[in-house]
């Protein structure tokens, strides 16, 4: 199925297709950190893999129950008789990989201070499950505060068990929706984490969150003028085709939808699925727009960029630009290995209602939805205007989703609530930390939910022009910008200058 509701606060590993097409529908909120591309891979399997006892519900002191929580480890950067740094990486909503533990630009600051480092899985992700399967009863313990305990809790015991120096200095790294984390941790149990880096974290929460779309517009504006008319021109299409049966007919074919279009023309959750498959494609594409994640080396998805799509958008040769946005949702049914376009709600909310660790949605995408309607929203709308990608994506055919999904108490009224609360809690935007660094790229949809401007020195802002989601965090390139190659170096010395405080 193409459509399942929302991931994309990210962290689904991209290391797969299905995991690709979570985000690829919106539904991966946080905007996800993919494996990273390891140009130096280890010639000896090594096994990083650990396991920890923890709570099931850290605040309640009369609930016993406990689980086992995956954690990886790499002893080889630090000193075992002094180990006065340890690195943090957080995991977030997806599968956690063992190959974080030897790539990635985190990897480099480990060996630059010598240290030794960790990646907790997030509960409810990967094989990290405390409960017997993803009711609504059991993912009340799927919540950002208890995975933040969760790290606490963590922390502490492996102070003992890896015998840390006593003034070991703790460093937090997360990137997507462990990006917010990294901030929050330290927020909150500054006692434990010296310090947070916090890439692509989208710290305010809101159930609308319309500017993503009006990011990916200015991202093809960026590329050419000539990109952003076209795509409008050809969604106006779109809406013309489908008022009438023969051009309905049309889109079937266009489109290679799985479902004749004219059967459904009247299910307004249909063609809301529709429009937003098509706008998610652009995203999609804009959101990790050329970056050095390992999950689509040697992939088709490798090799697809904002300039790519837009060199078929404004392709004359091909005469309409509704034949051309065909173009581009071909190319990429071929990239994620799809025999159809499936716009169908029915099957949508069929799959995401599925309650087991076995179905395919607890991959991730039942639990991050979950997460989006409890505590964040992120919805990726259309209720911007003007907006490009047609206005058939409102907010309220996301709410729609936490209600078919999860029940009637999951409306807007308890959005809104769930949104306030989150936002009280950590204080969005008005975040008051030190030893923090908030780094967004440009073109990443999600900087406009993050701090990308700070007059705090000591919770300063980078925004790294011309790159997407989580740039900083994969290993170097030799294609990356200037601008990144100066912010992994201005993000090392700020470590520094933690540890020596």
């Amino acid at each position: 199925m193409k459509h399942t509701p929302i991931l994309a606060f990210l962290f689904i590993i991209f290391t797969n297709t299905y995991a690709w097409k979570y985000f690829h529908n919106g539904r991966v909120k946080g905007g996800n950190l993919g494996s990273p591309n390891k140009n130096n891979p280890i010639k000896e399997p090594q096994n990083f893999t650990r396991w920890f006892t923890q709570n099931l519900d850290h605040f309640d002191v009369g609930n016993a129950t406990t689980w086992q929580q995956r954690y990886y480890v790499n002893e080889d950067f630090s000193q075992k008789d002094n180990r006065s740094v340890a690195f943090l990486m957080i995991g977030g909503e997806g599968e956690a990989t063992d190959v974080w533990m030897t790539a990635g630009q985190w990897v480099e600051y480990a060996k630059q201070f010598k240290a030794i480092i960790f990646q907790v899985e997030h509960r409810f992700y990967g094989k990290s499950r405390p409960t017997p399967d993803l009711s609504v009863e059991n993912l009340k313990f799927l919540t950002s505060e208890q995975a933040l305990a969760d790290l606490a809790i963590f922390i502490s015991a492996m102070n003992e068990e890896y015998n840390l120096a006593t003034d070991v200095k703790w460093i937090a790294f997360g990137g997507s929706y462990p990006g917010s984390l990294a901030a929050w941790l330290r927020l909150k149990y500054p006692h434990l984490v010296h310090g947070s880096v916090s890439t692509s974290g989208p710290l305010l929460a809101v159930p609308d969150f319309q500017d993503y779309y009006q990011v990916v517009a200015d991202d093809l504006r960026v590329v050419s003028e000539e990109c952003y008319t076209a795509v409008k021109a050809a969604f106006a299409q779109v809406d013309v085709l489908l008022q009438g049966k023969d051009g309905q007919k049309t889109l079937n074919t266009l489109f290679q939808l799985c479902d004749p279009i004219e059967d459904n023309v009247e299910n307004e959750n249909d063609i809301s699925n529709f429009y937003s498959s098509l706008a998610e494609n652009f995203a999609g594409i804009a959101q990790y727009n050329k970056d050095n994640r390992l999950s689509t080396k040697g992939t088709l998805l490798e090799n697809i960029t904002l300039d790519t799509v837009c060199s078929i958008i404004t392709n004359i040769s091909t005469e309409k630009e509704i034949n051309r946005l065909a173009d581009f949702n071909s190319l990429m049914l071929v990239a994620t290995h799809e025999e159809c376009l499936d716009y169908k709600y029915s099957k949508m909310i069929s799959e995401m209602k599925n309650e087991s660790w076995e179905a395919t949605a607890s991959e991730g995408g039942r639990q991050w939805f979950f997460q989006t309607c409890n505590e964040f929203g992120f919805y990726q709308t259309s209720d911007r205007k003007p907006q490009i990608f047609s206005d058939k994506f409102p907010l309220q055919f996301e709410i729609q989703q936490c209600t078919d999904i999860f029940g009637d108490k999951f409306n807007g009224n308890y959005l809104d609530y769930a949104t306030k609360r989150t936002n009280t809690l950590y204080g969005a935007l008005e975040i008051e930390v030190s030893n923090v660094v908030f780094v967004h790229g440009s073109v990443d949809p999600w900087h406009a939910l993050g701090i990308t401007i700070s007059d705090n020195k000591n919770a300063p802002a980078i925004f790294i022009k011309g790159t997407a989601h989580c740039a900083n965090m994969y290993p170097p390139s030799d294609t990356d910008l200037p601008q990144l190659e100066s912010a992994r170096v201005e993000i090392g010395k700020l470590i520094q200058s933690w540890l020596d405080t």
